[in-house]
């Protein structure tokens, strides 16, 4: 027997709703974030605030900014590769992001736990960043939400939850154990219709969003369906550095 199927099955009682705490304090933090931006900030104030910690394409092309310095000036160059996350849109934006961090970040934080799904969600961030750099350097428009980072959950999530014993899989378990069932590797996991379909899924609906993003999104806005795609990128290739379980043998 693997060590997953040592574990203890869950209390009688428990809630059918049950987030892990990171999960729940980081989106009671993106919701006060939003909050204090939109209802305590000023028009001019929440002007700086996005110039501060949005993440601005035009910060890394010195020449059109004509030797204007950006609130923040080298530092922000810096931090806004990840402080972009904590900031949404509009309410909708922010609700979609928590509604698939619930669902996919759970899964996640419930295998990493605390620490490194933390910080495996700031390198999705940063991924999506640069994701978006490459594809609109120089650009003026401040992207902003952590749909990078909970892309980068999902891809991570997608390493274990359809695996035979998991979450998800044909052969499903429903205990805590199920969130500890070995990844098998890369090229393994893409053998798994389950994770093809849902990869194709994924993939396809950034696509969707890149070609008609304002249609869809709205008048007067765009989906930053690379960032996306960074964030999911980099959750594939940083899981195996982050996972505690050993992976399956083949």
């Amino acid at each position: 027997m693997t060590e997953y199927e040592h574990q203890p099955l869950p209390p009688r009682g428990e809630p059918a709703l049950n987030i892990p705490s990171v999960v729940a304090v980081l989106s009671l933090v993106l919701i006060a974030i939003h909050a204090i931006r939109v209802y305590a900030l000023g028009y001019d104030a929440e002007t700086y605030f996005l110039l501060l910690f949005a993440f601005l394409p035009i910060r890394y092309a010195h020449d059109a900014l004509g030797g204007q310095v950006l609130p923040g000036g080298e530092f922000a160059d810096v931090w806004t590769f990840l402080s972009y996350a904590f900031l949404h849109g509009g309410g909708m934006h922010l609700f979609f992001n928590l509604l698939w961090m619930v669902v996919f970040g759970s899964a996640l934080a419930r295998r990493f736990h605390a620490t490194r799904f933390l910080l495996f969600s700031a390198l999705c961030a940063i991924g999506g960043a640069l994701a978006h750099l490459v594809t609109h350097f120089g650009e003026a428009v401040p992207m902003v939400g952590a749909s990078a980072a909970i892309s980068g959950q999902m891809a991570g999530a997608s390493r274990f939850v359809f695996e035979m014993g998991g979450p998800l899989g044909v052969i499903r378990r429903t205990d805590e154990a199920a969130y500890r069932v070995p990844a098998m590797g890369l090229a393994q996991s893409l053998a798994n219709r389950q994770v093809l379909a849902f990869l194709g899924v994924w993939f396809g609906v950034n696509i969707l969003f890149g070609v008609w993003s304002t249609p869809i999104a709205g008048e007067g806005a765009s989906v930053a369906w690379e960032a996306h795609i960074g964030g999911f990128l980099a959750g594939l290739a940083l899981f195996p550095l982050f996972d505690p379980i050993p992976r399956r043998s083949t």
